[in-house]
């Protein structure tokens, strides 16, 4: 009979010391209590006997059968007295939500009778069925015995699922033994942020990609030596007056804790935490001024209160000259990081971090970012054009990255447009950078997607010029290695070949023809201290994921964003991976995980 199981997850609460320096076990979400149930269906209890689409309801809830029905038969595949079975492109869809998301998905499969393979994917959507999400690869029906299948999801909130017949063909499939084990929004996570996943070796301003997210360091790095005082191997070291800044909101805050103490042999110096609501625009004192007097790490607790979108930075206030250490920031009471680009969780299908069949071609390959159409990812808000695809941040003015798919369908004879001008469709109340932002500046509006890759409509070539599409970039960047990059790319349509591109910048500050900048346009376009390209080229064909081997030519480039870059793009030839280390973006994650891990791990030598 169908049944809901129903069992406590076990569960670890972490004790501190009495001492107040404490060593954390990791960055990132640490949850609390959670509770799991199972939803199963077997498909028994309600006959079907037609394919005709129907719903059917079942003790635990209705279902729709389209081209599918439930078979009692001797030559249906079945664990009790019927299962469904699938015909052509039948799907069997969940016409109602399981309130508490899914951590994992199971089911049985197996072929009907003496049909020939057949094979099925399933999917699931969070918004009640208007979108459908991919939940990993197909299966393929190839035995006469029931084969199960698990999909680890981690999905939170309302979902339900849908299992489809691809191969369309009139063969027969049978599905039994759905279990979907759920995922309730856990009840109070701490957000722990410990630095040892990022580099930084300078004083220089720049972002550093961190477990949790994207953080500013003015004035600091991450230190690694015997006098940084630290839990881990690391911990950032802040001197003079610099500041350590979260570049992510975190939905609500209870308490701010952070371990500190003072670089070597240092004198004391005073700082201070800060809060901002408005995404880092204007930034409000937490609590009182901290002194740091101790080469040993102490704890200092902050107990705030906020219920919405929230940011934190440590300010330096005192000790020229001083340096401290910081370590160990503890947000708790909050959700997860609201937006920011940020490694996703393995969701168990391969090892690929994306798993999401797209409709755009443009996303062939994956969605490096996990970037989603929703105003709550303001710092990683997927923005889908025909021409191309992005990831954008509002505030930073432009793009993470932008992707594209190019084949010489794309090419024609159209004219470049030059009609820069702002994106009307971000956002409502998001600042849209206009054509002149860049006046003055010293930094080209520099094409991510570029204009001569889209000339085969008037329409392709003028979507190039939106201000989305842009980043500053220093001239001889943008008009040197870069062009002749993009035009090499294009030379090698012509020899039948199609290719996939990803580009765009990190870090913060470069150096344009009147100067170095960290931001134009009165700070509502921050200036990237890099630009880099991904470039997979495949032989013309279709099925293009399943194409790729590990003999693929893949290009990465990294290069400066300043006046001083040399012309030839070849001297900035890096591997996939450096630039996945450098971006926190996991790129190619819909092929297969050896082939992607060789190409990634190439540098380009042709």
């Amino acid at each position: 009979m169908s049944k809901w199981i129903f069992i406590l997850t076990a569960f670890f609460t972490f004790t501190s010391c009495e001492k107040e320096q404490e060593i954390f076990p990791q960055a990132g979400i640490l949850n609390a209590i959670t509770a799991s149930t199972f939803y199963d269906e077997s498909f028994e209890g309600v006959y079907k006997s037609s394919y005709t689409s129907a719903p059917v309801a079942f003790a635990n809830g209705t279902w729709n059968f389209a081209d599918a029905l439930t078979g009692n038969t001797t030559s249906d595949r079945k664990t009790g007295t019927q299962s469904a079975r699938v015909r052509n492109s039948g799907k069997l869809t969940m016409s109602f939500d399981l309130p508490d998301g899914a951590k994992s998905f199971k089911m049985s499969y197996a072929k009907y009778g003496t049909d020939a393979n057949t094979t099925l994917q399933v999917f699931y959507s969070t918004n009640s069925g208007s979108t459908w999400t991919s939940a990993g690869t197909a299966v393929t029906a190839s035995s006469t015995s029931l084969q199960t299948v698990t999909y680890t999801l981690n999905v939170t909130g309302k979902v339900r699922f849908e299992i489809r017949k691809t191969d369309g063909t009139t063969n027969r499939t049978n599905v039994d033994n759905i279990q979907v084990e759920s995922n309730p929004v856990v009840a109070t996570p701490d957000v722990i942020e410990d630095y040892e996943s990022g580099s930084k070796g300078s004083y220089a301003a720049g972002s550093v990609t961190l477990a949790t997210g994207n953080w500013y360091l003015n004035e600091a790095l991450i230190g690694t030596l015997t006098g940084d005082a630290k839990a881990g191997t690391k911990s950032v070291r802040i001197r003079d007056l610099g500041s350590l800044e979260m570049q992510f909101d975190v939905q609500g805050a209870q308490s701010v804790s952070i371990a500190h103490a003072v670089y070597g042999t240092d004198a004391a110096s005073t700082w201070q935490l800060q809060a901002s609501t408005d995404s880092g625009t204007s930034w409000t004192a937490v609590g009182n001024t901290v002194t740091t007097s101790s080469a040993t790490l102490q704890t200092a607790t902050f107990a705030v209160n906020y219920t919405s979108a929230v940011r934190f930075r440590v300010v330096k206030l005192s000790g020229s000259g001083l340096r401290i250490n910081i370590d160990n920031f503890t947000i708790s009471g909050s959700a997860a990081p609201g937006g920011e680009p940020t490694n996703p969780t393995d969701p168990g299908t391969g090892g690929s971090t994306d798993t999401t069949t797209y409709s755009s071609v443009h996303l062939t390959f994956g969605n490096p970012s996990g970037a989603k159409t929703d105003v709550a990812y303001i710092n990683n808000y997927l923005l889908q054009k025909s021409q191309f695809v992005m990831s954008y941040s509002r505030d930073k003015g432009t793009a993470n990255w932008v992707s594209w798919h190019l084949d010489e369908s794309w090419l024609g004879s159209a004219p470049r447009q030059d009609d820069f001008r702002a994106d009307n469709t971000l956002p409502a109340g998001w600042y849209q950078v206009g054509s002149t932002d860049y006046t003055g500046s010293g930094f080209d509006r520099g094409h991510m997607s570029p204009s001569a890759d889209r000339t085969a409509t008037v329409a392709d070539n003028s979507a190039t010029f939106l201000m989305t599409n842009m980043i500053p970039q220093a001239p001889k960047n943008n008009q040197g290695a870069w062009a002749t990059l993009e035009g090499y790319c294009r030379t090698m349509l012509t020899g039948g070949y199609e290719i996939y591109i990803i580009s765009g910048g990190y870090g913060v500050g470069g150096t344009g023809s009147v100067g170095y900048a960290t931001t134009i346009a009165g700070g509502k376009v921050t200036v990237p201290n890099r630009t880099w390209k991904v470039i997979m080229i495949i032989p013309d064909g279709t099925n293009d994921v399943a194409r790729v081997t590990t003999g693929t030519r893949v290009i990465a480039v990294d290069m400066p964003n300043d006046q001083a870059i040399g012309t030839d793009w070849r001297a900035y030839r890096t591997s996939v991976d450096a630039i996945e280390a450098k971006t926190g973006y996991d790129f190619f994650s819909l092929i297969s995980d050896n082939v992607e891990n060789t190409i990634e791990a190439k540098v380009d030598a042709l």
